[in-house]
């Protein structure tokens, strides 16, 4: 035989497996494309929807922001102090609030008494309202605040204590090991985007008469279903 055949011949089988794993793995490749191509077309549509009504550009750049620096992203359960929010947020006290006037319907507030950090039962009970919400919603946002009485450092621990103890509640209730990952806390204290008494008008845990001090006692809760 001629020698250079017999080289060829040899050298065949080299040529054929490799090249049969890469249409191998091409079309499994091509497989995974058709099935994710076959994948409902309405989950598709309901996302879209979801992103027309309130995910704008601005406000998924800031809640991308917001969750990285404040430990939602990464699952470090720590929160964002008044002025590491602000920094973060890179935004004024009322362009930060009119991004999340649109969330109206799915968000709640969260009341507090005085000088207090504790939930009373119908702030547990709406706390957990909120959470069955989810739908197919990743990030639960908790921003905490209080209302300027007192001294500034008070108010930014007592807004720090109603973010947490949402977290809290949560923890106790549910008892889910990857819930710190999907919660995201922010308190403000009384120094960056105190709430105006319109904010009154959203779904609160007390229906008593709202004033704008009030309202500042909170903490708003909402699922952010925007994908970022």
């Amino acid at each position: 035989m001629n020698p250079y055949v017999q080289k060829a011949l040899v050298g065949l089988p080299s040529l054929i497996i490799p090249a049969f794993f890469v249409f191998s793995w091409l079309g499994s490749a091509e497989q995974r494309l058709n099935e994710a191509s076959d994948e409902p077309k309405e989950a598709v549509a309901i996302a879209s929807v979801a992103e027309d009504a309130y995910c704008t550009p601005k406000l998924k750049s800031i809640i991308r922001r917001v969750a990285t620096a404040c430990g939602l992203i990464g699952g470090s359960g720590r929160g964002c102090q008044p002025m590491q929010a602000q920094q973060v947020a890179q935004l004024s006290d009322e362009e930060f609030n009119a991004l999340f006037r649109p969330l109206g319907k799915k968000a709640h507030i969260i009341q507090y008494d005085a000088d207090s950090i504790e939930l009373d039962e119908t702030g547990r009970s709406t706390v957990e309202q909120a959470w069955g919400g989810q739908g197919g919603a990743s990030f639960f946002f908790v921003v905490a605040r209080a209302s300027p009485d007192g001294k500034a450092e008070h108010n930014e621990e007592l807004s720090a204590g109603r973010a947490r103890s949402v977290l809290q509640h949560l923890e106790q209730k549910f008892n889910d090991p990857d819930l710190k990952k999907q919660v995201g806390l922010l308190w403000l204290g009384e120094g960056f985007a105190q709430l105006g008494q319109e904010f009154c008008n959203w779904n609160r845990s007390r229906d008593a008469e709202c004033t704008e001090k009030e309202i500042n006692r909170s903490a708003f809760v909402a699922w952010i279903d925007c994908a970022i």
